[in-house]
């Protein structure tokens, strides 16, 4: 049966309006594009920064973003900070800082001139808790060693760095090796940085290639999932419980940084801590290998790490008279000696760190 023509006359209607739209469009495509009218209902506005990204890239709608691009904002490279009581302090992130150890007043007034809420310590060293509270910031203790970052420690500095008041610092104690690691992994786990970033946050701070834990755990960090983190639960203790043998390794460090300030200073009192004597941090470095070796958890080692133990005791006793001998007469001889058995002892933890605390954490569960 054939339908009235009458039917089908909508359609028609609709079908020339659609011509004569498309010829419409054609011509004014044709003519010169006016210029747009700037007012506070503009998509411009919406490309402002918010003051939460400040310091990030906001997109524009010229420069679409692929569907598959990450969420995250890369940063180029961290910027130095124009700083002079926080050692090798680097900005990674809007919220994200990593230096090294703030030690007096100044250092924590300091942090706070940058604006920091919270600060994090990837050391094995007990943190100043209450100077910090003193200058209103809080301290969360999450060590780790040289070995790498544990799939564990790597969730509770993403959920900390997400959820903790910023900005927040990130240190270890020389700022070069661990607190660019766990600044990394945390940034890029929790989403703020994208993966290829993180290498070049160890890389400017300076971060030793043969640390290759740390890099394998900054170059293996990937965004963790939001419920993930949601669902972790994390203390955030101001303090931790250290082992014995890190406690005795990081008295070790700190004992051997101040001698090496002394060798610099041709073996004078320094300027900076007036109130230590050359000859008795040597004694004291001594001491620390002395007490090291009595303990269980050293007996119960290998007997390689038993061997570089003792030798490195013996170092550090001649260490101590090459100190003693140049403060009895000070001559550049006995100074340049004394700097030798400085040497030694660092030659002999060095050779210690690389067989056995500086193996990455895969390389350790295959051993």
């Amino acid at each position: 049966m054939r339908l009235p023509c009458s039917l089908f006359l909508p359609w028609r209607l609709q079908r020339f309006a659609a011509c004569i739209c498309l010829a419409a469009t054609l011509l004014i495509g044709c003519a010169p594009s006016p210029a747009p009218e700037t007012s506070e209902s503009t998509p411009a506005a919406a490309n402002e920064p918010s003051d939460a990204v400040a310091n990030e890239p906001a997109a524009t709608a010229a420069e679409p973003q692929p569907t598959d691009a990450p969420a995250e904002t890369p940063v180029a490279a961290p910027q130095k900070l124009a700083v002079e009581h926080l050692p090798n302090a680097y900005q990674v992130h809007a919220k994200v800082i990593s230096g090294g150890l703030p030690e007096g007043d100044a250092a924590f007034e300091e942090l706070k001139s940058l604006g920091v809420k919270t600060i994090i310590t990837v050391d094995g060293a007990k943190p100043d808790v209450e100077t910090a509270k003193k200058f209103g910031m809080r301290y969360v203790h999450l060590p780790h060693g040289y070995d790498g970052v544990p799939e564990d420690r790597v969730k509770e500095l993403a959920k900390a760095v997400r959820d903790l008041d910023g900005p927040i610092y990130i240190h270890c104690h020389h700022g070069m090796h661990r607190s660019p690691a766990a600044a990394a992994v945390a940034c890029v786990s929790a989403g703020l940085i994208a993966p290829e970033a993180a290498k070049t946050i160890l890389e400017t701070a300076g971060t030793n290639p043969r640390y290759r834990g740390l890099y394998q755990s900054a170059e293996a960090a990937r965004p963790l999932d939001g419920k993930l983190l949601d669902e972790l639960k994390a203390d955030f203790p101001e303090t931790a419980p250290i082992p014995p043998m890190a406690e005795a390794m990081i008295a070790i460090e700190h004992t051997r940084d101040h001698l090496t300030a002394f060798a610099k200073n041709g073996w004078e009192r320094l300027a900076k801590h007036p109130d230590l004597d050359p000859a008795h941090e040597a004694l004291l470095l001594r001491e620390h290998f002395t007490e090291l070796m009595r303990t269980d958890a050293a007996r119960s080692e290998s007997e390689g790490f038993q061997k570089l133990l003792a030798e490195g005791e013996a170092a550090a006793q001649s260490l101590e008279d090459a100190v003693r001998a140049w403060q009895a007469d000070q001559t550049p001889e006995l100074a340049t000696k004394a700097t030798a058995a400085l040497d030694a002892v660092n030659k002999n933890c060095g050779a210690c760190h690389q067989t056995y605390r500086d193996v990455p954490l895969g390389e350790k569960a295959k051993q």
